[in-house]
């Protein structure tokens, strides 16, 4: 039986992997679970898998976590804050890392996993996209495994060679072409994006997703974070992936081959694909999810992104092609923004203007160590909220 630790057990990834779990318990042990402030859900959880650690992201919900667990989980032991994270990914029980914790929280519970030589299920973006080839390095340092959980880097994965270590070109893949849905404002007038609220942001038609990565998706923010992501994770540069939008979300990505072939991964938008597919690698599994009908769906549509509707998007591969800790700073600053947004202190349209200024106003550094990184994006937040305050006033 491989051990798991899910970091973000709470959050739609964490539960979605618990579900597939369920269905396979004879293969997989629940080592570690933690939370950022469901305490009630974790209670749940930890009763129901009886882990042998649980962790909150502070102390005072830690308590809470633990005087609630102590009858019914006496043997799960309640850790708290960044340090608790880094143990549970370290941990000799711990095979897998579900790193599934939203923004630049996940970045250093999932390096700890990286060094600590462990399967990576990556649904957290942001640690490659702030931290690159230190993230990259520690992963073949430890001979650690990095599998993709987004859906669109997963469909890739299924799609390309099975060592691609080379480069794509060497292996006859000529372009990468990333799906998106286009969320829930790829029709809605431009001039009517400024009044759209944190209720219509979060209404994806497709995935049932946290609300950061749902307004992320409305801005199209995710998608140029998915495209950093893929560089690092495929070996490339921004200039071999292409963003199409795809408003179904039944093809996931595809990879377009020198000899004409294109490979395409197709699937019902249900998130236990990818986590079902990682978790059995090399082999498959059942994942609990119903089967594409291609007769239901019936046709298939294609786009180009508009980036005059979502510049955040342009902003993203403006930030790959710099290079250094741009994309921190891009990060950072949306996250700030986004977290502003979600509570109406601004506009839909100024997370962009938010972003881009940050990135306007902060020099660039190389992000050869930790420090490096960790300092720009608390920079990068700072300037970010002095933008929004100015914004907001």
């Amino acid at each position: 039986m491989k051990g798991i630790t899910i970091l973000g057990s709470t959050g739609s990834i964490g539960v979605n992997t618990l579900d597939v779990v369920s269905r396979h318990q004879d293969k997989f042990r629940i080592v570690a679970l933690t939370a950022n402030s469901n305490v009630e859900l974790l209670v749940e959880q930890c009763i129901r898998w009886q882990p042998i650690y649980a962790v909150m992201a502070n102390s005072e919900n830690a308590e809470k976590l633990e005087k609630l667990i102590h009858d019914k989980a006496p043997d799960t032991r309640v850790l708290a804050g960044n340090p608790g994270l880094e143990t549970v990914c370290q941990l000799a029980e711990t095979d897998y890392v579900m790193a599934a914790i939203v923004g630049a929280a996940g970045l250093l519970p999932t390096l700890a996993a990286a060094r600590a030589g462990k399967r990576i299920l990556l649904a957290n973006k942001e640690a490659l996209v702030m931290s690159g080839q230190l993230f990259i390095d520690a992963i073949h340092d430890s001979h650690a495994e990095l599998l993709p959980i987004d859906s669109e880097h997963n469909a890739i994965f299924q799609c390309l060679p099975p060592d691609i270590s080379g480069g794509l070109g060497p292996n006859g893949v000529t372009r990468i072409l990333l799906t998106a849905s286009g969320g829930p404002f790829r029709t809605t007038a431009l001039k009517d994006l400024e009044k759209m609220t944190p209720a219509q942001a979060c209404a994806h038609p497709n995935w049932s997703m946290g609300r950061k990565i749902s307004v992320d998706s409305a801005t199209m923010m995710n998608k140029g974070l998915e495209v950093i992501e893929a560089c690092w994770l495929f070996n490339t540069t921004a200039d071999h992936i292409q963003v199409v939008i795809h408003p179904q979300s039944v093809i996931h990505s595809l990879v377009q081959y020198a000899d004409g072939s294109v490979l395409a991964q197709l699937g019902n938008p249900d998130m236990r694909t990818p986590i079902a597919h990682a978790l059995a690698w090399p082999e498959r599994f059942d994942a609990g999810v119903p089967q594409l009908d291609l007769f239901e769906v019936a046709h298939l549509d294609f786009e180009a992104p508009d980036y005059e509707r979502f510049p955040c998007l342009r902003l993203a591969r403006e930030a790959v092609n710099r290079g250094g800790t741009c994309t921190t700073i891009l990060n950072a600053a949306n996250e700030v923004a986004v977290e502003s947004f979600l509570h109406n202190e601004i506009r839909f349209t100024d997370i962009a203007r938010v972003v881009e200024q940050t990135i306007d106003n902060l020099s660039v550094h190389e992000p050869d160590t930790l420090e490096v990184i960790l300092a720009d994006d608390q920079s990068a937040r700072v300037e970010a909220g002095r933008i929004i305050q100015r914004l907001a006033a």
